[in-house]
């Protein structure tokens, strides 16, 4: 990176305005964390089995649900985020961010209010799948917006916003479910559905007041908006000047895409430098979805636990604490991921800690030992599962799949990441019932064994093939790819992006355009 010109790395209280609007945003995938917890929870509630499973007297509790019920409540949703996802690219070149998610809130609140008002097993699928395409919406456009809206030196925090919103969605799940688990009438699940109506409300009243995007305003010609809407988004962080060099490098960077480009399509992912770039978000998408072992535990928690014995009143306590633990290791994470290492390393962490977390579990379910024993490993290892993932991979790995893609594609590239990582999460869900039900493989807790395996598949993806991109403005990044750097090379390349910003904003000051204002080097240690 070149030594001679730095935006001020300014601090995140200094940047409150963008913060807060990035709140706002992230907010869609609180939607997502509390429906996940919700289903999960809804599998163990004595009103929702009553009404939807089956009494047996050899499974604790008196009620089991049927392995195909469960798949299909926890995979049609993913199914219609795929769906969502995929037609996400083409939704956002002529609308935009902001209209994406305004769209995802009516999705949201119809698939709730069929799923409310039903009995019908077939209407519960419907209403799953068109909540899912809400889903899919809201998180591809909130992460895609997050990363294109925030300074390069907070973008890590800002689109980490999303996992902290998930886990507060989750912790809600957990708070309303453990209240309405004595009930056997309907109002016990029907509650928790219900509150999931409160997101889309908020978001869309919110959205109201917050800008589109600058870098997608720039695609669409619109200069000027954009320009507002970068200074709405830095408010007094930074000096005037210092978002002119910003707005410069923005303007040079999609310049430099359009002479590259002349197309903005689905095709152009797999072309030239963007094939590389496409290929790696996919990968880490897999990745994150299909090797952390996560997608196992988070929809399958709470019915996880009550099959292998462990009591009503403690299951949805024990869910609520992990959930909580998780919200607190995601901003401890947070805070190491922005001032102690990169990206790149916590995910190969995360994959090392969640193998070894996956194996415990396994290991404990294999060895003889008392239940009470038995349970206790079980909960444990459960919970420092989903608390580490929460810790590292969950963290870093929406920050490393927004920031890869070129400004051009990135929604069309992003939302082929979400429907490949929700297309792998459905695969889980879909089989995850077969192997951990006593009526089926009845494993248990031995599954974990397979996800050992696979997060060392992931710690070697991670390793040869994720670049380290912390610090780096999205135009760097793409500088970077159209230069084809070796992985390893990315931390000591030396880009040319914000020189060329910087010396088109001093030329233009020069002939009078512009106030001359000086742009001050900042170093981290005066944060």
């Amino acid at each position: 990176m070149a030594d001679s010109i730095n935006l001020t790395k300014s601090s995140l209280l200094a940047n409150w305005k963008c913060l807060a609007i990035c709140c706002v945003v992230s907010m869609a995938n609180f939607e997502f964390g509390m429906d996940s917890g919700v289903v999960g929870s809804l599998q163990a509630l004595p009103g929702f089995l009553v009404v939807f499973g089956y009494p047996s007297e050899f499974i604790p509790g008196g009620y089991g649900l049927n392995s195909t019920f469960q798949q299909l409540i926890t995979s049609f949703p993913i199914l219609g985020a795929l769906v969502s996802s995929l037609a996400a690219g083409i939704f956002s070149v002529f609308f935009g961010r902001k209209m994406g998610l305004w769209i995802a809130c009516i999705f949201t609140c119809i698939g709730i209010a069929i799923q409310m008002s039903t009995e019908d097993k077939g209407a519960i699928y419907v209403g799953r799948f068109v909540l899912g395409m809400g889903n899919g919406f809201l998180q591809t456009f909130s992460n895609i917006y997050c990363a294109e809206a925030s300074p390069a030196h907070l973008r890590a925090i800002m689109v980490g916003l999303s996992t902290e919103w998930v886990l507060i969605g989750s912790i809600v799940a957990a708070a309303i479910t453990n209240a309405t688990q004595s009930r056997l009438d309907k109002f016990s699940y029907q509650l928790p559905l219900g509150i999931l109506l409160i997101v889309p409300f908020f978001l869309a009243l919110g959205l109201l007041f917050v800008p589109e995007s600058p870098r997608y305003l720039l695609t669409i010609g619109r200069t000027e908006e954009a320009r507002k809407s970068l200074e709405t988004l830095r408010g007094s962080s930074v000096e005037a000047a210092e978002i002119e060099v910003e707005f410069t490098e923005m303007i040079n960077g999609i310049d430099e895409e359009k002479r590259l480009a002349s197309t903005t399509g689905p095709l152009d992912m797999f072309k030239g430098t963007d094939l590389r770039r496409t290929l790696l978000c996919i990968g880490t998408a897999v990745a994150d979805s299909g090797c952390s072992g996560a997608w196992f535990l988070i929809p399958y928690t709470s019915y996880f636990f009550v099959i292998s014995g462990v009591p009503f009143t403690k299951v949805f306590h024990y869910f609520a604490i992990s959930t909580c633990l998780g919200l607190v290791a995601c901003n401890v994470g947070l805070f190491v991921m922005r001032h102690v290492c990169g990206r790149r390393t916590f995910l190969m962490l995360g994959a090392v800690f969640n193998g070894l977390f996956m194996l415990g579990l396994a290991v404990s379910a294999t060895v003889p030992t008392g239940l009470e024993t038995k349970q206790t490993l079980l909960v444990t290892f459960v919970t420092l599962g989903l608390v580490w993932y929460s810790f590292a991979t969950g963290v870093a790995s929406r920050p490393v799949s927004t920031e890869m893609v070129s400004t051009r594609l990135r929604a069309w590239s992003f939302g082929l990441t979400q429907a490949v990582g929700q297309l792998v999460i459905w695969l889980v869900s879909f089989c995850t019932p077969y192997f951990i039900n006593p009526e089926n493989l009845n494993w248990g807790g031995k599954y974990g064994y397979i996800w050992a395996g696979t997060s060392v598949i992931a710690l070697a993806w991670y390793y040869f093939f994720i670049p380290e991109l912390k610090g780096r403005s999205l135009e760097e990044i793409d500088e970077l790819f159209e230069n084809k750097v070796p992985t390893f090379e990315f931390t000591s390349f030396e880009t040319k992006a914000l020189d060329k910003a910087f010396k088109d904003v001093q030329d233009r000051m020069n002939r009078g355009e512009k106030p001359v204002a000086k742009v001050e080097e900042v170093s981290e240690d005066q944060e």
